[in-house]
């Protein structure tokens, strides 16, 4: 994360909102490169291998999973991992295009946190036609009004300008702005029926999608705290914060370009994300 100007989105009191890279000299911020690849022989000697070991481990399983009779006991089934998803739905309603009504529930808890991250770190929070209802639907009631006034600030007409938009969060014609966030997975560190405190890591792309922006679709890695509360039915945010990574080594992906990252972003809805 670069300091001064090149932050886009800057810490603010106790609520930590994330932010957009802007473009630096080195684009793989001295990180190494993926190995490079072995020959094709090799691999193919590899996943030879691989191929092998994955079937004596099956034949040895299922040899396992039989009973004397020859019979499989049904409640033999391993248990899911900590982070294998649950599969449950998480809600079934909307408002104002955040997912809302999420279940009373520790893994209700957890789609919450990461169905939120998703709209704090949204092109659209950037907007002031859409904030205060952002924030209305994804914060407690005791916080909102002054939430609403730090967003204000953060958000100023000045820094909307800094990262090349509009007063009112829209991009120049021919450009689009993105700020699309996908969670990667959830914890939680603390749990009870009024309060749990969630952590989400997360990746994302932020910058300025244009033939000649200054500040290009960049990807970044972190992880949003949030303090939720249980609240008129529904788990609400109390606050949140944020901090870098974790971050895998760069890969060697050819960067898209700026026509196509925008047409990504208009084509490729977002999910609404479930433990």
């Amino acid at each position: 994360m670069t300091s001064g100007d090149e932050q886009a989105y800057t810490d603010y009191g106790d609520t930590g909102h994330t932010r957009t890279r802007l473009p630096e000299t080195d684009p793989y911020g001295g990180a190494p490169r993926r190995p490079t690849r072995s020959s094709s022989r090799s691999l193919i000697t590899v996943v030879g291998v691989v191929v092998l070991l994955i079937a004596a481990i099956a034949f040895a399983n299922r040899g396992d999973r039989s009973s004397g009779g020859g019979s499989t006991a049904k409640s033999d089934k391993p248990a899911s991992a900590p982070t294998a998803p649950s599969g449950t739905r998480p809600v079934n309603t909307k408002s104002a295009g955040v997912p809302t009504g999420f279940a009373h529930t520790e893994q209700g808890a957890e789609s919450a946190a990461a169905n939120y991250s998703v709209v704090l770190v949204s092109a659209d929070i950037l907007k002031p036609s859409m904030r205060s209802e952002i924030v209305r639907q994804v914060f407690v009631a005791d916080q909102q009004a002054a939430l609403t006034d730090k967003f204000n600030k953060a958000y100023s007409k000045q820094f909307l300008s800094n990262i090349g938009l509009d007063e009112n969060g829209n991009a120049p014609v021919g450009h689009t702005y993105v700020s699309r966030t996908a969670p990667l997975g959830t914890k939680t560190t603390s749990y009870s029926d009024s309060t749990a405190s969630v952590e989400v890591w997360c990746t994302g792309v932020f910058g300025m999608a244009g033939n000649d922006s200054t500040n290009p679709v960049t990807s970044d890695w972190f992880t949003l705290t949030l303090q939720l509360q249980w609240s008129d039915g529904d788990w609400k945010v109390n606050s949140f914060s944020q901090k870098d990574g974790p971050a895998p080594v760069p890969g060697d992906d050819k960067a898209s370009s700026a026509d196509q990252m925008a047409k990504a972003v208009e084509e490729y809805g977002g999910f609404t994300y479930a433990r």
